[in-house]
């Protein structure tokens, strides 16, 4: 799987591509990351990348050309036959929202080339003419799409093999189809009585008794109680998919207190 970036800053990833756990997937190819600057394919002494905008407005506009330019130069890089060409992908607040299953579906693919927005946007017709999907990370706006990009590459990347030190890791992530598209239960580890700011606070009694069963229905009425509290549209895509047993039904109408 390959992605190439076209960022104005390359050295924002230099120390992402090389820190914490992903980078296992990252310096082995698993998950291929190039960077492309656009600056490198802009003519001119300066060149130039972006320009005012037409109509008049603040701030400037990154230019359609240098933009072609060097995606022009990854598609030769990549050699790939039309018909099967990697999509280009803009980071952009109008873009669908960077979800769990979006970065599952991800690590299915060969890649794509993303792109990185910077200034007041791209020039519309590099947009129209080149870029085949839009990616949000949510309703505000960042200075440019190299953070969008880094999570887009962070949660896929931690999601192919031999990544994560247990291989059941990722199972238990909030959102994951393990849970029911669920948020994940409460962690606790050593050591068994913490004296926080207002006093002793022990583990949860059931997380010691080594009871399997009595750990997992516990685990799973807290990932219930958290949902429902939190984000109540998850458990109603959890209750019309059917996913929800009579236990779970059950708890949900006279919770235990969390």
């Amino acid at each position: 799987m390959r992605f190439d970036v076209i960022t104005l800053f390359s050295e924002l990833f230099e120390p992402f591509l090389k820190s914490g756990i992903n980078r296992r997937a990252f310096e082995s190819k698993q998950v291929e990351v190039r960077l492309w600057n656009p600056r490198d394919f802009a003519e001119g002494n300066y060149r130039r990348v972006d320009d005012r905008p037409f109509g008049g407005g603040p701030g400037m506009v990154m230019m359609a050309e240098p933009l072609w330019r060097c995606l022009q130069a990854i598609r030769a890089d990549r050699a790939e036959p039309d018909q099967s060409r990697a999509p280009v992908v803009l980071f952009s607040p109008i873009g669908q929202r960077l979800d769990h299953a979006m970065a599952t579906g991800w690590t299915r693919s060969e890649g794509a080339v993303l792109v990185c927005g910077r200034y007041e946007g791209i020039d519309q017709r590099f947009i129209d003419a080149c870029v085949d999907r839009q990616i949000s990370l949510g309703d505000f706006v960042l200075s440019g799409g190299e953070i969008a990009a880094m999570a887009l590459l962070d949660s896929v990347a931690r999601l192919m093999p031999g990544v994560l030190g247990d291989e059941g890791s990722h199972q238990q992530d909030s959102f994951n189809p393990a849970l029911d598209g669920l948020l994940d239960s409460p962690h606790h580890t050593r050591p068994e009585v913490w004296q926080g700011p207002n006093g002793p606070m022990p583990v949860p009694e059931v997380l010691l008794g080594g009871h399997h069963e009595r750990i997992a229905r516990y685990r799973r009425e807290q990932s219930l109680g958290l949902t429902a509290e939190r984000r109540p549209d998850l458990l109603e895509q959890a209750r019309q998919a059917g996913k929800l047993s009579r236990a779970d039904q059950a708890f949900l109408i006279s919770p235990k207190k969390l």
